[in-house]
């Protein structure tokens, strides 16, 4: 048995097509299927059921690539610890980042980052909260940045920030007319919302006090349903009623666009950004030097609040 074929053994569990997992393994596919054959001819089990689309384990199956994926992960702490001893960090990070929070931190840390650490290359993704963290499980990314808590029992969080929700709001609309909201003047047929999947738009019917309702004009002749925040913010400047940002979203906004903001009352509801990770996570090091260069990147108001109303995710 060797690492090759645990490697190989996770790769099929994780694609489930065994070409699949042999373009990503960097082989061909006879290669591969030969080292899983030795491999099951040595154990004396079938690990994968084969007449099945897509190709599954088998229940012996599932129990050793469990035990394979945590041989894995202990295997290379010995490169990390090489790593450590060297005092330098290099290698591949790669992040998932959350839609809603990818185009307005990304920018404020990425290139301070990779000038600070030229022997690292990230690979950054723009995914959902359940696929950062399905990848983060299959070992597909290394580190995760969204909003927390989560309560996953596979998952480490480690908090950053606290960022507040802003209200952003058409000009001719009554809660224009004042300087702060209070949730409870939040009506659902004013409210523009994210599509379902979305964190944030959980966030901001838990603001509401609307569970599952769906903001976005009900009543109304125009039932637009999006991914964006900028595309939310064109609807509310060019149709009517409201939606709800992200406080680091405003910074960069021209003066004009920032007449439109409205901060909440206080207590000021919070959505808590975390770098999250597999609970044996590796790449320690360069974890914390991320963490760090995030926090000396985003404004101090922001990076030194206080927990305070932190808004549920779900």
């Amino acid at each position: 048995m060797t690492l090759v074929q645990l490697e190989y053994l996770i790769a099929v569990d994780t694609y489930r097509h065994f070409a699949t997992a042999a373009e990503n393994c960097f082989v061909t596919q006879p290669t591969l299927s030969m080292q899983l054959q030795k491999l099951e001819e040595e154990l004396g089990v079938q690990l994968f059921d084969r007449s099945r689309v897509p190709v599954r384990p088998t229940e012996v199956g599932k129990e050793i690539i469990a035990q394979a994926r945590i041989v894995l992960a202990e295997s290379k702490k010995i490169q990390e610890i090489v790593q450590d001893q060297k005092q330098e960090l290099s290698g591949e990070l790669r992040i998932g980042v959350i839609p809603t929070l990818a185009p307005y931190l990304m920018p404020l840390f990425i290139t301070n980052f990779l000038e600070k650490y030229p022997q690292v290359r990230v690979v950054v993704q723009e995914l959902l909260t359940n696929e950062i963290v399905e990848k983060l499980n299959h070992e597909q990314l290394d580190v995760g940045l969204l909003v927390t808590p989560l309560e996953n029992k596979t998952i480490k969080e480690l908090p950053l920030f606290y960022e507040a929700f802003m209200v952003y709001v058409n000009p001719k609309h009554a809660l224009a007319k004042q300087t702060e909201i209070d949730p409870a003047e939040l009506l659902p047929d004013d409210l523009w919302v994210l599509n379902e999947g979305h964190c944030f738009r959980s966030q901001v019917l838990n603001i509401c006090n609307r569970g599952g309702k769906l903001g976005g004009s009900e009543g109304a002749n125009l039932d637009y349903r999006s991914g964006s925040l900028e595309t939310l913010k064109r609807i509310v400047e060019t149709q009517h009623g409201l939606t709800l940002l992200p406080e680091l979203s405003v910074l960069e906004m021209p003066e004009d666009k920032k007449r439109l903001v409205r901060p909440f009352k206080e207590p000021k509801p919070l959505r808590e950004v975390s770098v999250v990770v597999h609970k044996s996570f590796l790449k320690k090091k360069l974890v914390e030097a991320l963490q760090q260069e995030i926090i000396t990147s985003i404004p101090a108001t922001i990076a030194n609040r206080k927990k305070q109303q932190v808004i549920a995710v779900s």
